[in-house]
């Protein structure tokens, strides 16, 4: 059985998402949740690996349980007295199960489970992932309530020319200027959206969209549209940069806390095998 999780967490206190030797992860806490609830060792599949210290609202992972797993995961959540359950209904109860071993004010949550569709890879039949950053300027002044998911700049910052120089960089290029270099892995990405608006509080917040992103990527795009929000750059600047495929000291990376995945995008279901093969195939040949 494989099980698709909708997962939400706050990244302030984790080392990222991958599990790390003597550190404290995302995918280290939950699989060791999952453990106590369906037994063996479990292991999660993740859309996105997530930075040190970045959030997720809507992040997916799939799991894939043996019968005996499914078994326990059923005997120790039904009732003596409770219907029958559906393949379905094991998938939905996993999320309460979950919710209990990680406690109710946990800093990370599963919010929804269910039976996976035929062919649903988290990791690769995604299509694309969307990413939301959020700015605390001078002009919108500091809130200790927002804190841990908001990056304050001490600039007033222009967001009409952020906006601008985020929407100059939409579309198919090498964003090698905007990654951290890992060996043999590909810059090449879609950058489907990426646009600034002010928020009811005045916070800036950014739309950031791909097929995927490189390392530190939506940080580093974050801070060239600060730059030039600052007036350090222009738009042409930020594009310049860009093609230049070389990393500038005017970019700078900025902190994980002002971001947060949002959102991952699937095909129809009947499409999801098919988009699986073709991304293994691409990362195979990247």
């Amino acid at each position: 059985m494989r099980i698709r999780l909708d997962i939400a967490y706050d990244g302030t206190h984790f080392r990222g998402w991958a599990r790390q030797p003597g550190l404290r992860t995302v995918q280290e806490t939950l699989e060791t949740a999952l453990a106590r609830v369906v037994g063996g060792s479990p292991r999660l599949v993740v859309a996105g690996r997530t930075d040190a210290g970045v959030h997720a609202s809507d992040q997916v992972a799939h799991v894939d349980l043996d019968d005996e797993q499914q078994e326990r995961m059923l005997a120790r959540h039904a009732r003596p007295s409770a219907a029958p359950q559906t393949i379905q209904d094991r998938a939905h109860a996993l999320a309460a199960r979950m919710t209990g071993v990680l406690g109710a004010y946990s800093d990370v949550a599963v919010t929804a489970s269910r039976l996976a569709p035929e062919g649903f890879d988290a990791r690769f039949s995604a299509v694309w992932r969307r990413y939301e950053y959020r700015i605390a300027d001078t002009v919108t002044g500091y809130d200790p309530l927002e804190r841990n998911r908001t990056t304050t700049v001490r600039a007033a910052l222009d967001e009409t020319a952020m906006d601008a120089a985020a929407r100059a960089l939409i579309g198919l290029h090498d964003f090698a200027a905007y990654c951290k270099p890992r060996d043999e892995a590909t810059t090449i990405r879609t950058l489907l959206e990426f646009d600034w608006h002010r928020d009811a509080a005045g916070v800036l917040v950014a739309n950031v969209k791909a097929d995927a992103f490189c390392h530190s990527m939506v940080r580093a795009l974050v801070g060239a549209c600060v730059a030039v929000g600052e007036g350090r750059l222009d738009v042409d600047d930020v594009v310049d940069i860009r093609d230049a495929q070389e990393r500038v000291p005017e970019v700078k990376v900025l902190a994980a806390r002002g971001l947060t995945l949002s959102e991952v995008g699937y095909p129809a279901d009947e499409l999801l095998a098919q988009r699986a093969e073709q991304t293994r195939a691409r990362r195979a040949l990247g």
